[in-house]
């Protein structure tokens, strides 16, 4: 199946009211990265959910592990990032995300200017 894009909004120095939704849990994320992209994730369900940010590089042949990032059950809150873009863009520069769950958990992606 075909991942979900995710739009990324903009800090800005005059303020930003983020917008929050539930991640596709189902089909995975892709999420554009110029490298100050940063995920905030909150979780609200009894179980901790995994966060698995791919990598799709190698370094001497030897595939570079995913990033993944433990959100803590009932309050979790977690910001991750940023990604730098050798390292972690896919082709289309974007970062391919997966979740273990989107029972109770929402996503904003959020960069941050230089």
């Amino acid at each position: 199946m075909a991942r979900t894009a995710r739009a990324v909004q903009q800090v800005t120095r005059s303020g930003l009211a983020a917008t929050y939704s539930a991640p596709d849990a189902s089909n995975g994320e892709t999420i554009p990265n110029d490298g100050k992209t940063i995920l905030h994730i909150k979780n609200t369900n009894g179980t901790p959910l995994t966060v698995t940010i791919a990598t799709p590089g190698t370094v001497d042949g030897l595939a570079v592990a995913d990033r993944t990032v433990t959100v803590p059950a009932t309050t979790g809150d977690r910001f991750i990032g940023p990604f730098p873009t050798g390292t972690y863009n896919q082709p289309g520069n974007v970062l391919n995300v997966d979740y273990s769950s989107a029972t109770g958990a929402t996503v904003a992606a959020l960069s941050i200017p230089a």
